[in-house]
């Protein structure tokens, strides 16, 4: 049987995230030793981790529209080839304050394209009834390159120095680049009826606005590429992905950015000495994530709930599992204990992924590469406002109890993720649809 040309821009689309998630992970670990060995204080480093999110926030909408305008797939190469670079042309000096900021933030303007232009692909060819595992699968890949990264790269760290972290990482980025540049393409022009109907397919592909399409009765007329802003802003069940969205980053990159510390200074444990241990709460998210993806579209085809209950359903469970396991994390002050309670809320945060993250296609499948830019917007925000806020949580708590490695210092830290992961469910109960609100 002839491979689906789909399943193999699924399968790049999830070398993609994972590939970046590889550099974000590993620009944390490689900063931090670099940073710890010339003596940068908490709130100094949680400034430079954040900055990554500054420029990730500005180029989200924008890389929607662009997404739209231009075509996902071109989109998408652009933004490996513009970051790739920076990583390879960057020195890693953390007295060198200037050049680091303004290189995360290219670093992060260019990433901000990539998951507006990988959600337009996706409408664009993935048809409804595949959506919520092809979405997991593509995302799972965030947490698989986290999870590489957290094995592989301290190593590589010790033996070849912080800067082996940056090379190593843009050639990834080339190396992906290359394969995406040359298998992949636009989905053909398809003559089912249905394509259309159902929400993906040609019909989705960028047009100009002048453009003529076809009419039954052998006329033609002119096909508007205008986008519904006044409607989208408004919309409720957008806003509903946005505020999910927003939590899920913020209990994300704040575990990704401040667990290495967690470990180390609140546990007094190595992470080279860790092994391979360190990666199971992100490996934990790979898996989770694709068990809801590969749930919830069992769910709908098998008719055993409506898209809109198999979204709260898988959601709700996520997100509430998630709140329980972060505020339970200070608790634990073994490597065992801690690594169970961050997989076990990091895990149940991807479940929820099948809840709030597939949502863009489901009420917006020709405009889902712009709802995703508006929600990851917030999500975005959410890195700025997390990363940079735990340092100067971190820092007040060091003022308090002299040091780090006490449950207290760090308890203000996961409560406030595990807060938010609760009215975030809530709202999505409220708010969300299944249904298709854009056409």
């Amino acid at each position: 049987m002839k491979f689906p040309k789909r399943y193999l821009i699924v399968l790049l689309t999830f070398v993609s995230t994972c590939v970046c998630y590889i550099e974000r992970v590993g620009f944390s670990i490689a900063y931090t030793v670099a940073a710890d060995a010339a003596g940068i204080n908490q709130s100094s480093k949680g400034t430079i981790l954040s900055t990554f999110y500054y420029g990730y926030a500005c180029s989200q909408v924008p890389g929607g529209w662009a997404a739209q305008k231009i075509g996902g797939r071109q989109v998408l190469l652009l933004s490996f080839v513009l970051w790739s670079s920076t990583c390879f042309l960057v020195p890693l000096d953390p007295n060198r304050v200037t050049i680091l900021v303004v290189a995360r933030l290219l670093v992060g303007v260019a990433q901000g394209f990539i998951f507006p232009s990988i959600h337009t692909v996706l409408a664009q060819w993935v048809p409804p009834h595949e959506r919520s595992r092809s979405v997991s699968l593509t995302t799972s890949g965030m947490y698989l390159g986290a999870a590489m990264g957290m094995l592989v790269l301290p190593s590589l760290v010790k033996f070849r120095g912080p800067q082996s972290v940056f090379i190593a990482e843009a050639a990834l980025g080339v190396i992906w680049s290359f394969f995406w540049f040359k298998y992949a393409t636009d989905p053909p022009r398809s003559e089912h009826q249905k394509a259309t109907a159902t929400g993906f397919g040609e019909s989705l592909l960028p047009t100009k606005a002048s453009q003529k399409i076809k009419v039954e009765n052998g006329g033609t007329t002119a096909r508007t590429s205008e986008i519904p802003w006044k409607r989208i802003l408004a919309s409720r069940p957008v806003w509903a992905i946005v505020v999910n969205n927003f939590t899920f980053h913020y209990a994300l990159y704040v575990l990704m950015n401040w667990l290495p510390t967690y470990f180390e200074l609140g546990l007094q444990l190595s992470l080279q000495e860790m092994g391979s241990s360190k990666m199971l709460p992100y490996f934990n998210m790979f898996i989770f994530s694709n068990i809801g993806g590969v749930l919830a579209d069992h769910l709908i085809t098998k008719r055993i709930m409506s898209v809109t209950k198999t979204r709260k359903f898988l959601n709700t469970v996520g997100f509430v599992v998630s709140s329980l396991a972060l505020m339970a994390l200070p608790i634990f002050r073994t490597s065992a204990g801690a690594i169970f309670c961050s997989s076990v809320a990091l895990g149940f945060l991807a479940l929820g992924r099948a809840g709030f993250a597939v949502n863009h296609m489901d009420i917006a499948p020709k405009y889902a590469g712009i709802v995703m830019g508006v929600s990851n917007t917030a999500g975005t925000l959410a890195g700025i406002i997390g990363v940079d806020m735990t340092g100067k949580l971190l820092e007040a708590a060091k003022a308090e109890y002299s040091d780090l490695s006490s449950p207290e210092s760090w308890r203000t830290v996961f409560v406030i993720p595990g807060l938010l992961c609760v009215f975030s469910s809530f709202i999505f109960l409220l708010f969300s649809t299944g249904e298709r609100i854009f056409d």
